[in-house]
């Protein structure tokens, strides 16, 4: 299982990348800026840039990227994928003039999805408290994972005919239920309270599993994943 993960990291796409380009790398980078620009523009918000400035910056970050700009410093080593990223952002600024004309909104290969009052209400609510940009940084990335595999684990369900179980229960994911709260909702979902009990019990297993699974695509080796699982859940349990 291992194996195959790893197989298909994100490491693995961006390497293919560089090393043989093509239609089919290049639409996987497009996904991977598309999944994973949000804690990059959390991070340039908290750095003073305004929304439309870090939207921008953002872009023609990708822009160099998906044309493989930044493609060829790649190490062996590797690391963390998250880390490589922030780094590469810093490069771009540095070596971006500020008179430089930026591609604006929608104009870019990449268009970035700034339209989603989740994902914007989810980067600027981490900005709350002004902590260090790294900070402001690992939490929205933090939750990308999370909110991937719970999306992940939501289209299993669907596909599996059990989308309204799921829509019911997933409040147990990261809270358990008060008394009564499962003999309440059983009868709703047609089954007994020890089956729902069970059935909360299941997601969650699944949807640990699926965040393992994200983790896996942001590392460079099994090995490093309990580390990194370790980390983000010590970044989202913070006060």
């Amino acid at each position: 299982m291992a194996g195959e993960v790893f197989a298909t990291t994100h490491w693995s796409v961006v390497l293919t990348a560089r090393e043989a380009g093509g239609g089919e790398s290049t639409r996987a980078l497009e996904t991977l800026c598309r999944t994973y620009w949000p804690p990059l523009y959390a991070w340039l918000r908290r750095q003073g840039h305004a929304p439309a400035d870090a939207e921008d910056l953002v872009q023609g970050f990708f822009e160099g990227f998906l044309g493989r700009n930044s493609l060829n410093e790649i190490g062996q080593e590797k690391g963390r994928f998250r880390s490589f990223l922030l780094a590469s952002l810093r490069h771009h600024l540095l070596t971006t003039r500020r008179n430089e004309r930026t591609q604006k909104r929608g104009g870019g290969l990449v268009p970035l999805s700034l339209e989603d009052p989740a994902v914007v209400e989810r980067c600027e609510a981490a900005l709350m408290g002004e902590p260090a940009p790294e900070a402001v940084f690992d939490r929205v990335w933090a939750e990308t994972i999370l909110e991937r595999a719970l999306r992940g684990v939501r289209e299993e369900y669907e596909t599996s005919g059990r989308a309204a179980l799921f829509d019911r229960v997933k409040e147990w994911l990261v809270r358990e239920a008060r008394p009564g709260d499962y003999a309440a909702a059983a009868p709703g979902l047609g089954i007994s309270e020890g089956a729902l009990s069970v059935a909360v019990h299941r997601l969650r297993t699944r949807f640990r599993s699926r965040v393992r699974a994200e983790v896996s695509q942001t590392v460079a080796t099994p090995g490093e994943v309990d580390d990194e699982v370790r980390y983000l859940s010590r970044i989202l349990t913070k006060a």
